[in-house]
């Protein structure tokens, strides 16, 4: 029998869909009469973790795509005619519009004036996510939440804001930030057709249990 927290903060949160949530639930309640220990635990940063992801993952973003410039590394465009144009043309053709996005928050968030206020806090954030999720594997093998708080984006659906497909991340991105091994699991299907998961993260370097885990309550 294993030791398995769910974060409460998940399970409660505005806006996860119903039927997601009936189907954490009967997971749950399974598990727990397969003999397996789960209990809830509360997870106080869970609406820090998408600003936060979102600040370090732009801020590198900006840093590492800095040298697809057309001259070095990358994409170059043939409407060039001096040193500018390449560079400029060459970012502008060679990169779509959500890298483009997250070129331009990242070096906003680097820049002289912004670094303390936004990336640095970042850090000092992250640390905090790190610290409060190793506690969590002291005592727990395994951590449970929803993959998403909902199904699939429909194809071809446009959203004016990205900040709407950013929340998506919010039960996946605790692992991202912290480093811990992830995995997301069918559980079944929606009444819309598609398909819903869980997601299960467990400690560093375990990843050979998350995975003999994952395999076992696949079944």
């Amino acid at each position: 029998p294993k030791k398995i927290a769910y974060i409460q903060e998940c399970l409660d949160r505005e806006g996860l869909d119903p039927e997601i949530k009936k189907i954490i639930e009967e997971k749950i309640n399974s598990l727990k009469d397969e003999g397996h220990l789960v209990e809830p635990i509360s997870f106080p940063y869970l609406d820090l973790l998408v600003p936060t992801y979102y600040i370090i993952t732009t801020a590198e973003a900006s840093s590492n795509l800095a040298r697809f410039d057309g001259v070095h590394y990358g994409y170059r465009s043939n409407n060039i005619s001096d040193l500018e144009s390449t560079y400029v043309n060459s970012r502008t053709e060679g990169f779509g519009e959500e890298v483009k996005r997250r070129i331009m928050l990242g070096t906003f968030v680097l820049s002289s004036g912004y670094h303390d206020a936004y990336f640095t806090k970042a850090q000092k954030i992250r640390r905090l996510i790190k610290n409060n999720t190793n506690e969590m594997f002291k005592k727990y093998d395994f951590v449970i939440s929803p993959t998403t708080p909902h199904t699939a984006f429909e194809i071809g659906q446009v959203y004016k804001d990205p900040t709407v497909m950013y929340l998506e991340d919010i039960f996946t991105v605790q692992a991202n930030l912290t480093g811990n091994p992830a995995i997301s699991l069918p559980l079944g299907m929606h009444s819309n057709g598609l398909p819903i998961s869980m997601h299960l993260m467990a400690d560093n370097f375990n990843e050979a249990g998350l995975i003999a885990f994952s395999k076992h309550i696949s079944k």
